[in-house]
């Protein structure tokens, strides 16, 4: 198996026992993975152990035969780090509570700095669950695309794809998302600066 072969082919390789497939997929993501993990938690030793349990899961669903992302691999990835993130919160009751319709933002009640002050963090929370509302308020197409973007870390073509729209209508919905959110920035007065 090439090292440049796409996600997708490399899942069909281990899924059928190419175990080096695995390989070069741990090493072609490891990083975004685990800075997007360590950027949630701000500890070296509990990113480690979220990092290895995301692929152990990875590991075990591919083995089980129940991925259906085809062709979205590094999303899936993404959204299983994410996952184990929110469930290490839970467990150890650091777990901010805000009220969304929209679970997709939880990850935004993880967001702190290392060094700022308790004040600064209250300024951050108030920030993140503003943008959050915001969001709600968009029409859906914009709305979707902006949790796919900015949430998921999804690339235009991805949401092209996820959504069954061209390239270039999901970045018009990009672009009059962010148009509807500077006017509704604006209508509410909302200071979105520390």
């Amino acid at each position: 198996m090439k090292i440049t072969a796409p996600d997708s082919d490399l899942v069909k390789e281990y899924i059928q026992g190419n175990e080096k497939s695995l390989e070069i997929l741990v090493e072609r993501h490891k990083n975004r993975v685990y800075n997007f993990i360590y950027s949630k938690v701000y500890d070296r030793d509990l990113s480690e152990d979220i990092f290895q349990d995301t692929f152990i899961k990875v590991i075990r669903t591919l083995k089980k035969g129940n991925y259906n992302e085809e062709g979205k691999f590094l999303p899936w990835l993404m959204r299983i780090a994410h996952n184990l993130i929110i469930d290490h919160f839970r467990k150890s009751n650091r777990m901010p509570k805000f009220e969304s319709k929209d679970k997709e933002f939880d990850i935004f009640s993880l967001l702190k700095a290392a060094d700022i002050n308790a004040e600064g963090q209250l300024i951050i929370d108030q920030i993140a669950s503003d943008v959050r509302k915001l969001v709600d308020e968009l029409p859906e197409d914009q709305k979707q695309v902006v949790i796919m973007r900015l949430y998921k870390d999804m690339s235009f073509k991805e949401i092209a794809e996820s959504t069954n729209v061209s390239i270039n209508t999901a970045l018009g919905r990009m672009r009059y998302a962010i148009l509807n959110l500077r006017r509704l920035v604006e209508e509410h007065k909302i200071i979105l600066t520390m």
